[in-house]
């Protein structure tokens, strides 16, 4: 998720009503080939993600799963995003989660476009989250969360513990279906959730969030097929966590916030349901870089232009259910299944 310095950061539509996202400015790459100009070097870099955003979500997935948690350290921002883009956590301040904290490598910094500056004071691109930071060359290596996952994938591997080196998130047999799977996936749900919630039209707003139920419906065809558990399989890959980061974030504020009410997840699609419970409760990876306080706040309290008030629902509850838990509806249908 992005905050600009160009036109205001809380104007996310274009004349015609639709949202538009902007491009990532730095696609650097860590890289173990030798003489790269980012190799793999334990503390070498930082990254800034916020637990709200579901793009710099991706990253702590990942960096759990592959084993980086003492070779890359993180800093989250504050949940709260308003004019001057994501800020830093005060030391006064006592906000849920790990490493919600001042910035400990720019010790003056208030928000995170004052790291973007101290690289490049002319800088004129997006302030964005995840970013992956290079302290020995005071240089963003990249803010582009697609690519950043990536690098973890396999950059590292010489420098984690064995046990780590075998976890295959991009597995060469299923590369063509992932990628498949990726296309639509973001076009449609990752993106189609914010098409539909910064939508300014009617227009707009029906022309995003029709295609992103249609895409719900055929993840729920796959994974009522093909889930053994996971999306592709026994073992998780890059498809689980894409998908996921927008799924765990949809009834606590897609539905009501972004006006994505066709159906929620946990009475109108049983399999993503019980793929996304899965995940949460039984992989650390994805449940402790899940933070609901940040997810709710910062969609309600930052985005003025659709919630002036910054009233925050108290609702869905439980932010998630336990696995062997239904909502009513959803109990009901299972049961006429199985008489």
């Amino acid at each position: 998720m992005a905050s600009g310095s160009g036109q205001s950061i809380t104007s996310w539509a274009d004349k015609s009503g639709e949202f538009k996202r902007g491009q990532s400015q730095f696609r650097n790459h860590v890289s173990k080939q030798p003489g790269a100009e980012f190799p793999p070097e334990k503390g070498r870099y930082h990254l800034y993600v916020s637990y709200a955003c579901p793009w710099a979500h991706r990253t702590l997935i990942v960096r759990s799963l592959k084993g980086l948690d003492d070779i890359i350290p993180y800093t989250s921002v504050h949940w709260e995003m308003l004019e001057k883009g994501w800020r830093f956590a005060t030391p006064e301040e006592k906000i849920p989660g790990d490493n919600v904290t001042p910035d400990p490598i720019h010790k003056n910094s208030t928000h995170l476009r004052n790291v973007y500056f101290d690289v490049d004071p002319d800088y004129t691109g997006r302030f964005t989250v995840p970013t992956l930071y290079d302290i020995k060359q005071n240089k963003i290596v990249s803010n582009e969360s697609s690519e950043i996952i990536r690098m973890f994938y396999t950059e590292f591997d010489d420098i984690i513990h064995d046990k780590y080196r075998s976890v295959d998130l991009f597995p060469e047999k299923l590369r063509a279906e992932i990628e498949g799977t990726n296309d639509w996936t973001y076009n449609d749900i990752n993106n189609g959730v914010y098409k539909s919630g910064f939508a300014t039209t009617q227009e707009a707003y029906e022309k995003a969030v029709k295609p992103l139920f249609a895409s719900l419906d055929r993840a729920e065809a796959h994974l009522a097929e093909h889930a053994a558990p996971y999306y592709f399989g026994t073992n998780i890959t890059e498809a689980d966590v894409r998908l996921y980061t927008t799924i765990v974030r949809f009834d606590p504020v897609y539905v009501q916030h972004f006006k994505c009410n066709i159906r929620d997840i946990r009475s109108g699609y049983p399999s993503l349901h019980k793929w996304l419970r899965k995940l949460y409760w039984d992989v650390p990876a994805f449940k402790n870089t899940t933070q609901f306080e940040h997810i709710k706040n910062h969609y309600t309290k930052s985005h003025k232009q659709i919630n002036p008030f910054s009233v925050t629902p108290v609702g869905p509850l439980p932010d998630i259910l336990p696995k062997d838990q239904e909502v009513p509806a959803a109990a009901a249908a299972l049961r006429s299944t199985n008489q």
